[in-house]
């Protein structure tokens, strides 16, 4: 499960969501870096989001590993709801009871968006639907990520043991052995250019820690 690169929005600190704005010049560089990184564990099936900073973070993976690029909306990020659009800073003034529980990792839906459960729900059914192959690589966005992963290791999704991915970071999930459960074994998170995260402390009014961090 691949994050897209980075947007302006992203620099920008401005949640997405549904909204679909393209990579910028430093998404556009981490998508051709990655690629290479990609290529070399020989994929066999290629899917992304058809937001736009997914499909053209896919396109480049596309291109070097020869691969057709399917799209399923189902993978899209999380519906934010009222908060698309606006920076941290925009919702900590506007919505302030909203942001605090966002900050101290609670599940927000009364911004009008999607929970985390309902956006596993459609994620999951749409890998349900993919052909089987070795490898697969799914390109998709940090929340979806998170939810989609948390369902497939049979965890709780009110409790994020994970932390965001990066822009052009991955989690990386093998299947368990014959009758193993939970099914999906996590092998790596957050791998990408120019190696490993490993996040810094912020500061908690920066929301650096809550567990949607970068929708």
């Amino acid at each position: 499960m691949l994050r897209h690169g980075r947007t302006a929005w992203n620099a920008e600190r401005r949640f997405q969501g549904h909204l679909d704005p393209p990579l910028d010049d430093v998404g556009r560089v981490q998508a051709y870096e990655v690629a290479g990184m990609i290529a070399g564990l020989d994929p066999e099936l290629l899917v992304s989001s058809d937001a736009a900073r997914c499909t053209q973070t896919a396109e480049k993976i596309a291109e070097i590993c020869g691969l057709e690029l399917h799209s399923d909306p189902r993978f899209r990020e999380r519906s934010l709801g009222h908060w698309e659009g606006l920076t941290r800073a925009e919702v900590a003034e506007a919505y302030p009871d909203e942001y605090a529980d966002w900050v101290a990792g609670r599940d927000v839906s009364r911004r009008g968006g999607e929970t985390r459960e309902q956006v596993a729900v459609r994620a999951l059914a749409a890998l349900s639907e993919l052909p089987e192959s070795t490898t697969t690589v799914l390109v998709t966005h940090s929340a979806t990520a998170l939810s989609l992963c948390t369902a497939l290791l049979h965890l709780d999704q009110q409790v994020r043991l994970l932390v965001p991915l990066a822009n052009c970071h991955w989690t990386q999930l093998q299947t368990s052995p014959d009758g193993a459960r939970p099914p999906w074994l996590l092998r790596a998170h957050n791998i990408g250019v120019p190696g490993t995260v490993i996040p810094s402390p912020r500061r908690p009014d920066e929301g650096d820690d809550a567990s949607d961090a970068e929708a």
